[in-house]
């Protein structure tokens, strides 16, 4: 008997999804657990696998194509079967595809709570699977030392390009040598943008150990067109959507406080010294800070609920990360005050290089109460980020910088760093705001509280 493949439903809010790539070819025979489609979610791409046997007869959706929830993307049958009223009946049969890939579990997921995006940008609803079978990637959580990306591999070097799968695979199907190419994406990731430049302005391959900067965009050409319209993907709009939800209904009032950073400093060359694989960031350190402080001002750990203030008993730490191809994504550190700094230092850097490559588990980006945006690797000295509804707060770090300070009535050169909290004003007072920036404070200019 046919069976339909649908764009499957990821989260109760999730209202349409994007067509990115068929796996399968008309003609082509599927077997129970393939792949037949690849599409956009408003939170990462997924592959979507079949239930049924035998040949996908028709498809009925695009490749790039945004589509309703539920909506038939394809049907799959036998070779002769009649699929002509099949394909026009409302009545649905058994559900050939609409489940992630990644998915383990037959339950319906649990209902998802918003999460926040990096540069206080909203939360955006998550799919409906569990990761099955992830691997981290090798990459390091967000610091407060800039760093540049960097140049693109040379030709026969053998040295692994960054690359994002959609990158690669475009890539691959435009004939473009993706080891040429410099990225403009995280970290020097190459995106789908630097491909489809490739291919219509080209890009020369750098000297070996060279930055190539961000190709620009080619000049205005007169009686050429004055601008671009690009459709706004689901993560956008879904941005867009809760970036209004945010500022207008929810009263921000911003604090900023200047952090002395030499012993986190210390502290981080130390534990590298000690572990040079650990790899230690300023980032690492202020996440198990916010988390400490958070255990000490559980008043500051909350979130507006209507008709109550809802206190979180336990500390579930937001990163806010870029995600290749533009948007935002915050995978979540949870019970974060539990664990150990090195514990949290592992976790995150996991997270984010998963984070970038759009291969998160919903569990790994939802539950947030607290979240952090660092823009310090960026060369931003402060900022102030937008809070995402239901949380309370946000925390947004700007760069540690060298300057001048008076120290016992002596000019030092010191190494600071200023962190401005965004407040809910219906959960959070400015005096609760203030002391915990205090004991924040407190915390990351004697980091050897962490340790207990």
């Amino acid at each position: 008997m046919a069976a339909r493949v649908l764009m499957p439903k990821g989260s109760d809010t999730m209202t349409e999804g994007k067509v990115l790539k068929w796996l399968k070819r008309e003609g082509e025979k599927v077997s129970s657990g393939d792949a037949v489609v690849e599409i956009e979610t408003d939170k990462v791409d997924m592959e979507v696998e079949t239930t049924a046997n035998g040949i996908l007869r028709q498809i009925l959706v695009k490749e790039g194509e945004v589509v309703p929830v539920g909506q038939l993307l394809g049907v799959i049958g036998a070779p002769n079967e009649d699929i002509a009223s099949f394909v026009k009946s409302s009545e649905a049969p058994p559900v050939a595809a609409g489940h992630s890939s990644e998915e383990t579990h037959s339950a319906p997921p649990a209902k998802p709570t918003p999460q926040p995006v990096a540069v206080g940008a909203p939360s955006i609803p998550p799919p409906p699977t569990t990761a099955r079978g992830a691997q981290p990637v090798a990459a390091s959580s967000p610091s407060a030392i800039p760093a540049p990306p960097p140049a693109a591999a040379p030709r026969g070097s053998g040295r692994r390009v960054l690359a994002s799968p959609l990158a690669r695979r475009v890539a691959k199907d435009k004939g473009v040598d993706i080891s040429a190419l410099a990225g403009t994406g995280p970290g020097g990731r190459i995106v789908r943008e630097d491909v489809d430049r490739a291919v219509t302005v080209g890009v020369p391959v750098p000297a070996e150990g060279v930055h190539a900067p961000p190709m620009p965009r080619p000049a205005y050409v007169p009686g050429g067109p004055e601008f671009t319209d690009e459709p706004l993907s689901s993560m956008r709009k879904i941005i867009a959507t809760r970036l209004a939800q945010s500022l207008g209904p929810v009263p921000h009032f911003y604090l900023t406080i200047e952090v002395d950073m030499r012993r986190a400093m210390e502290l981080r060359q130390s534990a590298n010294n000690l572990n040079p694989e650990l790899k230690l960031t300023y980032n690492d350190i202020i996440l198990k800070a916010c988390a400490a402080a958070l255990r000490s001002h559980p008043d500051a750990n909350a979130s507006f609920n209507g008709e109550s203030i809802r206190t979180h008993n336990r500390i579930h730490i937001g990163i806010a990360v870029p995600v290749d191809g533009g948007g935002l994504i915050t995978p979540v550190i949870h019970d974060c005050d539990q664990k150990s700094l090195e514990q949290v230092s592992r976790e995150a850097k996991d997270l984010v290089a998963r984070a970038r490559n759009r291969k998160l588990a919903q569990n790994e980006y939802t539950g947030g109460t607290f979240s952090v945006s660092n823009l310090g690797m960026m060369g931003i000295d402060q900022f102030s980020a937008i809070i995402n509804p239901p949380e309370g707060a946000i925390l947004a770090v700007g760069a540690v910088v060298e300057k001048p300070v008076v120290v016992d009535h002596r000019v030092e050169i010191g190494h600071r760093c200023r962190m401005t909290l965004s407040c809910d004003h219906r959960v959070i007072d400015g005096a609760t705001g203030a002391k915990f920036l205090q004991t924040l404070q407190s915390i990351l200019e004697n980091p050897v509280y962490l340790a207990f």
